[in-house]
């Protein structure tokens, strides 16, 4: 996973993640922004598709990653008019709601330690980033 161009990876990623019937975009995902720092919805139609292979590979790189964490990832600078731009992080409902979608389809779990909170990625979701980077390597 490591020796995979990450763009490449979320691409294919992405195309896989379309096949399965439990990740699907909101209704309202087509209105809204991804944080505060933002101006305009994104302009994919399979933007959703995207975040998510992007925090399946995030999750399988930073280990157990809860949302706080994540919104502090995607975050960004927010324009502020003519006073210093100020970082901000990213929406938290995005982020929850694809971790939700993600763990339904097997692919990541809540982690069991009691000392690390977050979410892990489970057994089948090792196999599908295993299968995906290697397509990718080829």
């Amino acid at each position: 996973m490591k020796d995979v161009d990450p763009k490449k990876f979320i691409e294919v990623c992405k195309e896989e993640l379309k096949k399965i019937d439990a990740i699907k975009p909101p209704v309202w995902a087509t209105f809204a922004k991804t944080g505060m720092n933002r101006r305009f919805p994104p302009q994919q139609e399979d933007w959703w598709y995207t975040r998510s292979a992007s925090l399946l590979r995030r999750i399988y790189l930073d280990g157990p990653v809860g949302v706080q964490r994540l919104r502090t990832y995607y975050g960004g600078r927010k324009e502020r008019g003519h006073k210093p731009q100020r970082f901000r992080r990213s929406g938290g409902s995005i982020l929850r709601k694809c971790l939700q979608q993600l763990e339904s389809a097997g692919l990541i779990q809540k982690n069991q330690n009691t000392k690390e909170k977050g979410r892990i990625i489970s057994e089948g979701g090792k196999k599908f980033i295993k299968k995906i980077a290697s397509e990718v390597k080829k």
